[in-house]
């Protein structure tokens, strides 16, 4: 059965030290003529970006390349072996709480976040037998760090007293974005090396966490890590607590999505990749697609809301785009390594008192498993009728060169081992989706990552691996870089824009603050 809604967490409201964003001043919307805008990327980014334009009577061309909005949480259907057509994606996100503007996007088709359904807790466990669970810590910095520690069976009074406590005062008061000045040059390994943090939480806790960024923390910038700990730890009331949609990514997202940029006016095209832009001289954009003939469409502005490897692809097609040094820059922007996506359909049910999410550590190339049917409608709906259950695992961060037939397998042998009684059932079918288009955060890479403005004032940039100056991660880094980027236009026309929350920008704690000056 789909997980039950808990008192309506779901719909749970702003921290009350929440930092806000104001949008520049202006006039409220344009009326009667109105300058035209194509965004590029249909997924959270580019949608966020088209909402905010549209919204403010700009009209809107959002071109997609695949045939589904959604980008990295896009779906797609698929039929089994036993006749059932289901839907199939990128597997399991977790919206979590702090995701204010992710959240407030949402809202635009579910007010009450109805399609959100809370899941009890993010519970953690390593293959040396160790379990951690965020659900009994307190919310509220400092008790939320201090509450970690004392209930975390990786903390030992030996581990404490062999703790770093001066390197490890940075995590104590995070200021963005300074935070990435100050460690984008340092990995998020090394960095729990030097705080001499102890082994067992540094796998079973920060190692799950980093991983969540698809890459080893070897490669991972600290900063990144660093600004994880201050968006969910101390400089957050919201905790690890998180929701998830209660169908399908298209049924809760995308449909009623598309259905809302349609009512504003939005030209969405599907399947209509973009070739090349070329600016023009008198400041506006030319945009070529793939089926448009061979007539460009002509925009006043334009916003690359692609992942690294497409907005690479396009700006080397786009020679007249930008200058040198931000071609460049986008040049060396790089995607982390491939994972995987694994999705079973069992003929017997999980164990009920299993999890319905679990991120694991120690268990070879497996980092989380799902039981969609805890919270899934439509898993819930073909578990309930066959008598089995719907099995996700990831693997993140495998490398390049390694035998995916041999991760697959080896994945689902470490399965068994975490939930034993799938050793004996029998895979109705299976879908196994390889993808490699994920951001990287490396070690030093930080000055290489977009702006959301740019050299021409006509061209913003969106996506999760934008520079935003801000505590946003994941999702909500998409979602506000495309806020951010709509708002650049509309400022340039002086059209008020969308007003954006994130958690505070510096620690939230005095006397972790004045703790955390003794660094220096």
């Amino acid at each position: 059965m789909p997980a039950k809604r808990h008192g309506g967490a779901h719909r749970h409201g702003r921290d009350r030290r929440a930092a806000v964003i104001h949008a520049p001043a202006g006039r409220p919307r344009f009326n009667g003529d109105a300058p035209s805008a194509a965004v590029v990327g249909g997924g959270l980014a580019g949608i966020a970006a088209a909402t905010g334009l549209a919204e403010r009577g700009v009209r809107v061309t959002l071109y997609e390349g695949e045939r589904n909005l959604g980008g990295r949480l896009a779906g797609w259907p698929t039929r089994l072996a036993d006749g059932t057509t289901v839907t199939m994606s990128r597997g399991f996100h977790a919206f979590f709480r702090q995701y204010y503007n992710l959240r407030g996007l949402l809202r635009r088709i579910d007010p009450g976040l109805e399609t959100l359904t809370a899941l009890p807790d993010y519970p953690l466990r390593h293959g040396s037998g160790l379990h951690d669970s965020f659900a009994r810590v307190p919310r509220t910095p400092p008790l939320s760090a201090l509450g970690f520690v004392a209930l975390s069976p990786t903390f030992g009074v030996r581990d404490l007293a062999r703790m770093d406590p001066r390197a490890a005062l940075p995590l104590l008061d995070v200021r963005v974005p300074e935070v990435h000045e100050r460690l984008d040059g340092v990995s998020a390994h090394d960095f729990l090396a030097r705080i001499r943090f102890p082994e067992a939480a540094h796998h079973l806790a920060f190692e799950v966490f980093s991983r969540s960024f698809f890459a080893d923390p070897r490669e991972l910038s600290a900063a990144e890590l660093v600004l994880m700990f201050h968006i969910y730890f101390l400089g957050s009331s919201e905790g690890l607590l998180f929701d998830v949609p209660s169908e399908p990514f298209p049924t809760a997202l995308w449909d009623p999505l598309a259905g809302y940029l349609a009512g504003l006016g939005v030209d969405v095209r599907t399947g209509t990749p973009v070739r090349h832009v070329r600016p023009l001289p008198d400041g506006r954009i030319d945009v070529e697609a793939e089926g448009a003939g061979e007539r460009a469409s002509r925009h006043d502005a334009l916003v690359l809301a692609l992942d690294g490897a497409g907005l690479r692809r396009l700006v080397d097609a786009s020679p007249g785009l930008g200058d040198a040094p931000w071609r460049a820059s986008i040049d060396r922007l790089r995607s982390a390594p491939p994972f995987l996506v694994s999705r079973l359909w069992l003929d017997r049910p999980v164990a009920r008192d299993r999890p319905g999410f679990l991120g694991t550590s120690g268990y070879g190339p497996l980092d989380n498993v799902s039981v969609l049917e805890r919270w899934e409608g439509e898993a819930a709906r073909w578990a309930r009728r066959t008598g089995g259950s719907v099995l996700e695992l990831h693997a993140y961060a495998v490398s390049p060169d390694a035998d995916r037939a041999a991760v697959q397998a080896e994945a689902l042998r470490q399965a068994h081992r975490v939930y034993p009684e799938t050793r004996d059932a029998r895979i109705v079918d299976e879908r196994h989706e390889w993808r490699a288009d994920c951001p990287m955060f490396p070690v030093g890479g930080y000055r290489d990552r977009p702006g959301v403005r740019g050299p021409d004032p006509a061209v913003t940039v969106a996506g999760d691996m934008v520079r935003t100056g801000l505590p946003v991660a994941l999702m909500e880094r998409a979602v506000t870089s495309g806020f951010l980027a709509a708002n650049a236009h509309l400022e340039r026309w002086g059209v008020r824009g969308q007003t954006l929350w994130t958690v505070p920008r510096t620690g939230r704690s005095p006397v972790l603050r004045r703790l955390a000056a003794l660094g220096g």
